[in-house]
């Protein structure tokens, strides 16, 4: 059974995704989820807090999924296969969620606190891309990660605000073999 906390999260992450920050209150929450009056300002008594627990909500969902990707792969192809499914499916399946996390860098412009959050999830992401692209023979890994990642990101920004569909695969494996011939 899901608890009324999550249920107060994942709601929040649904009102981020789909009508932005402003929308997200917790009234708005309570409404959302289901909950009687006054259920998230018990779990979250701030806004600041709220911000918190979604990006911890978010980032407890996102981080079990990418981890496949970025187990050691074969090839540089599967790679940006593994990469490319993912973008697919974080811009496609999970699409207001990952709106909602685009909502948070935001947020995270003019928040310390949230800065340091985000920050901390990128980090664990650009761990696991370090080891695998190490696995494919990157010189310099970890500049190798922080390319690749910061190119997946621009890629699905424009897929969440742009709707830009176009095949990622040509771009992903430029950045990739290009980090692996380095």
């Amino acid at each position: 059974m899901v608890s009324n906390r999550t249920r107060a999260l994942d709601a929040a992450v649904d009102l981020l995704g789909t009508e932005g920050v402003r929308s997200l209150t917790h009234s708005r929450v309570d409404d959302r989820a289901g909950l009687p009056k006054g259920s998230t300002s018990n779990y979250f008594r701030t806004r600041h807090a709220l911000l918190e627990g979604v990006a911890e909500r978010i980032a407890e969902l996102e981080l079990p999924e990418a981890g496949a990707t970025f187990e050691p792969p074969a090839t540089v192809d599967a790679f940006v296969e593994g990469l490319s499914a993912l973008l697919e499916h974080l811009s496609t399946t999970n699409g207001t969620r990952t709106a909602a996390r685009f909502a948070l860098f935001v947020e995270a412009s003019h928040d310390a606190g949230m800065r340091v959050l985000l920050s901390r999830v990128r980090a664990q992401m650009e761990a696991s891309a370090v080891v695998a692209l190490a696995a494919l023979g990157a010189r310099d890994p970890r500049t190798a990660a922080a390319a690749v990642a910061a190119c997946f990101e621009g890629l699905l920004l424009h897929r969440i605000a742009r709707r830009d569909m176009a095949d990622p695969r040509p771009v992903l494996g430029l950045v990739i073999r290009a980090a692996v011939k380095a």
